[in-house]
């Protein structure tokens, strides 16, 4: 978020704008079907979220709620926060297959390495989110969005917010090329 008018402008910083969203978030969004708030309220950094989205009508999501996990790096709002489902949900952009479960030390957590095994990516993704709360966390289970199919986190741009995420998922949930695919049964989780 930029303040200012003409040539100049002023970034809002990073603890600032979650302040801002997480406050947005506590008021209740539009219509009650979109909402997020922080994980741990003791997170002075302020990365852990967790999101909620009553899936839309006329489409397969009706009335299912789906919980989901944003995490805000550093670089956050530079940078998307990832987002991961915690209930299981079939989605074009939600991958079900590599998830989070392998990346390199010294890369993005985004980008998987298929050559470490589970217990040293276990190790890695713990130290890398080492103030987060991975109590009952199997590597295996996390289910990301990827960013290069849901054009948001692709395209994302500083102004973008957390809501802005979760409603744009909750309207791709109704996108032709979702809204008839075949869910898991309700109220499973990864």
């Amino acid at each position: 978020m930029t303040i200012g008018s003409g040539g100049s402008s002023i970034v809002v910083p990073r603890n600032f704008r979650l302040l801002e969203e997480l406050e947005r978030g506590e008021k209740g969004i539009g219509d009650g079907t979109v909402s997020y708030g922080m994980d741990d309220g003791d997170d002075i950094y302020m990365r852990s979220w967790t999101g909620t989205i009553i899936g839309p009508h006329n489409s397969v999501h009706e009335g299912r709620i789906y919980q989901l996990k944003l995490f805000c790096d550093k670089d956050y709002p530079e940078k998307p926060p990832s987002v991961r489902f915690h209930s299981r949900i079939n989605m074009n952009c939600v991958n079900h297959e590599t998830g989070m479960t392998c990346y390199s030390a010294n890369s993005n957590v985004d980008e998987l390495h298929p050559c470490l095994n589970i217990k040293v990516s276990l190790e890695l993704f713990k130290r890398y989110y080492q103030d987060t709360d991975l109590q009952g966390f199997d590597a295996v289970q996390v289910v990301q969005v990827e960013s290069k199919k849901f054009g948001m986190l692709s395209n994302w741009q500083r102004e973008y917010t957390m809501e802005d995420v979760l409603t744009q998922l909750k309207k791709d949930m109704a996108a032709p090329h979702n809204r008839k695919l075949v869910q898991p049964p309700e109220g499973t989780f990864f």
